[in-house]
């Protein structure tokens, strides 16, 4: 568990978006006291919060993966050293930052041993999906980025994203917070009932937008809470089951709901230093 007498330093990594680092840096009253965020990696050249998230006094780093993958030579999606050597780089422009914690938000690439050895069990994913879903073989039932597209598609009346413990499985780490849920519109119906695939289409990358605006931020300051508070240990979580596991529940006002035989968070410890 990681037991501090400051605030946690977070490192970001994104791609194209963070979509929840904005409401950290501006509405997040825990900021500079259970926690600070010391860096955002993005994956690309640059991403739509940059300038904003660097007015705020946070360093952003460019990793730009396509280029690191042409100076090899290697696509970007074959090559499994290449991408090893790439997490290796990753950690060491975050080891000036000495970061406590990694947050992957909006990062659109799965983490490889180097990283997941540097930051053992301190590294959290956002995902927009219900990760309490599993197949019968345990594993996560909408992994990856078109997990909301694949929910949609199986029928699903409602959605939730979940913060989850990162492995090397995609997707497939201890959940350790779920969001409310996200009710699907009367057209989604209609729209897979007339095979509309361009409705379908629509509705689901508006469904998307919905929830990452939505949630993204709530879900990362609820998740930087537990930890800061020591209500979670990211150790216990990462060597539990993930199948089985039961996570914290953020309602749509902010509050937090315990999993059984969990002491809930008092009023009084949202403002408390880790």
């Amino acid at each position: 568990m990681l037991t501090l007498s400051r605030p946690l330093k977070v490192a970001v990594l994104c791609s194209h978006r963070a979509p929840g680092l904005l409401y950290l840096l501006n509405r997040d009253r825990e900021r500079g006291r259970l926690f600070e965020v010391v860096c955002c990696v993005t994956s690309e050249r640059t991403f739509d919060e940059e300038v904003r998230v660097e007015r705020r006094g946070v360093p952003t780093l460019s990793h730009a993966i396509e280029d690191f993958y042409a100076l090899r030579d290697a696509p970007v999606y074959g090559d499994p050293a290449v991408r090893s050597e790439y997490d290796a780089k990753t950690v060491a422009l975050l080891e000036p930052y000495a970061p406590d914690l990694v947050v992957l938000d909006g990062y659109l690439y799965l983490v490889t041993e180097p990283l997941l050895s540097a930051f053992r069990a301190r590294v959290i994913n956002l995902h927009f999906a219900d990760l309490t879903e599993r197949t019968p073989e345990g594993g996560p039932a909408f992994p990856g980025i078109r997990a909301v597209r694949d929910a949609l598609a199986a029928g699903r009346t409602e959605t939730r994203a979940t913060i989850h413990v990162v492995n090397a499985e995609p997707d497939g780490g201890t959940p350790l917070l779920r969001s409310w849920p996200f009710p699907t519109a009367p057209l989604l119906g209609d729209a897979l009932a007339w095979r509309a695939l361009d409705v379908f289409k629509a509705y689901a990358f508006a469904h998307q937008g919905w929830m990452m605006r939505g949630a993204s931020g709530p879900m990362l300051s609820a998740a930087l809470r537990l930890i800061g508070l020591r209500k979670v240990d990211l150790e216990l979580l990462a060597a539990s089951a993930p199948a089985s596991a039961v996570p914290w529940e953020l309602d749509e006002r902010g509050a937090l709901v315990a999993p059984p035989a969990v002491t809930a968070i008092e009023p009084h410890e949202m403002t408390a230093r880790a």
